[in-house]
């Protein structure tokens, strides 16, 4: 083989190749991954994938011990994490603490009692509940399911709604409100809230399928053929049947006909949208142990968002109002038992180990997202703006104003993080405004209470 030292075309790209590199440059490929420096221009040029940007967001119950959630100091990058955060420490750099952020929908007014009730059935929305125990609940439209109008067409489930504690729609639970506000986090409309799902394994099985691997992927197979068959039987069905029908009553089969041809529409999409097949087994159920269930749930939601089956998502780590015992950290008596502590030292000390608990299991799940490395090469947490935090402030005197409120992530390089931002008495949904700016809906100028969007949060 005789090369020449001169210089040659290749199209428009000129290559200067000599045998010596050559040969280097495949011994080095046999054994490592390809090196930019050995790649072709017209490869070097091709644009970088793009990442999509997901929108996560996990309540917590009763509020936190204030002085041990907030740093000191007058806010920016230099500032340390107090006790009740210092587990994130690892993610520090991805963290943006934001106080002054109120929801004062929760607060008492003409309607007396009912703190944990207002605190979490208001919390995404900014919209005052009706109090009543009874089936006509009203709420507002969460953010989460704003956007999900939005945005859910572009993945296989508009949106994800978790939870780590019971589901429950009715009941009296707090002071004459509904159970409906506790218990969940998402609304699709001020009277239709979306139920929560506890059971990690039929979340995965909503996600991929149930049975083993291979079956998930024979079972889908199946099911679309099934789905398929039955839409043209209808189709065959209705169009035979519309030749001996006449004036309203063909009115009203070709409304239907507009319906069929919707759900064939969707199928469509569907099929252009491939379910992702993760080589695992489906989750048992709820574990016996808490810190398992909520590992679970963490994990299940982080699949959902590495596989793009969603971008937007809730959880409640636990309904407003919680009052479970911690006797894997030595804690017996209930956590809302233990929020009206009257400044008891001890009762504080309890509720700091829950806080500080809760953030433990919060941090693990950062620093999974940060490991996880997404199609554009950067962290999932790059990628993403993660909202932690609670509709109760001080759980002891149920206060709605400067909310613990924690954003993680860097919405795909447009968040600042590593920062403590003070703000001013600005109510939480202005917050929501931005984070709806960077996932896509800048449009959106009002939503509950809010006065327009958080300024310094965004770059």
């Amino acid at each position: 083989m005789k090369t020449s030292a001169q210089p040659h075309r290749n199209g428009p790209f000129q290559i200067e190749v000599n045998r010596r590199r050559f040969l280097r440059g495949i011994g080095a490929c046999l054994a490592l991954p390809a090196f930019e420096s050995l790649r072709p221009l017209s490869v070097l040029a091709a644009p970088a994938p793009v990442a999509p940007v997901r929108m996560a967001v996990f309540y917590v119950p009763n509020g936190t011990i204030p002085s041990s959630w907030w740093p000191s100091g007058n806010g920016g990058r230099d500032f340390a994490l107090p006790k009740t955060l210092e587990p994130l420490e690892s993610v520090r750099h991805q963290l943006q603490l934001i106080s002054g952020l109120d929801n004062l929908s929760a607060n008492p007014g003409p309607d007396g009692a009912g703190d944990h009730a207002r605190a979490g059935g208001t919390f995404l929305t900014g919209v005052r509940i009706r109090k009543t125990a009874g089936s006509d609940i009203y709420a507002g439209v969460s953010i989460d399911q704003v956007l999900a109008q939005r945005i859910g067409h572009l993945t296989r489930f508009p949106s994800l709604e978790l939870t780590c504690d019971a589901v429950r729609k009715s009941g009296n639970c707090d002071s004459g409100y509904s159970c409906a506000y506790e218990y969940n986090l998402s609304w699709r409309s001020p009277t239709q809230p979306l139920t929560p799902e506890s059971n990690p394994r039929l979340v995965f099985e909503r996600l991929f399928g149930s049975g083993s691997r291979d079956e998930r992927r024979a079972n889908l197979e199946r099911r679309r053929q099934e789905q398929r068959s039955i839409l043209d039987f209808v189709l065959e069905d209705a169009r035979s049947l519309r030749r001996n029908l006449e004036g309203r009553d063909r009115d009203k089969l070709d409304h239907y006909l507009t319906s069929v041809r919707d759900i064939e529409q969707r199928i469509e999409r569907a099929e252009r949208m491939p379910v992702p097949n993760p080589d695992m087994a489906a989750p048992p159920g709820i574990p016996p142990s808490y810190e398992e269930h909520i590992a679970l749930m963490f994990d299940m939601l982080l699949l959902a968002f590495q596989t793009d089956s969603t971008r937007i998502a809730t959880m409640l780590l636990a309904g407003e109002g919680s009052n479970r015992p911690f006797p894997h950290i030595g804690i017996s008596s209930g956590h809302h038992d233990l929020t009206h502590h009257k400044n008891n030292p001890e009762m504080i000390r309890q509720v700091e180990q829950i806080d500080r608990w809760y953030v433990q299991q919060f941090a693990r799940f950062l620093e999974k997202m940060e490991n996880t490395r997404d199609v554009d090469g950067r962290s999932l947490l790059d990628n993403s703006l993660i909202v932690y935090g609670s509709g109760n402030a001080d759980g002891n005197r149920h206060t709605h104003t400067n909310l613990p409120i924690l954003l993680a992530g860097r919405g795909g390089s447009a968040l600042r993080p590593g920062r403590y931002v003070k703000v001013k008495s600005t109510p939480l949904t202005n917050l929501f405004l931005s984070i709806a700016d960077r996932m896509g809906a800048p449009d959106i100028e009002q939503h509950g209470d809010s006065t327009g969007k958080l300024e310094g949060v965004l770059t």
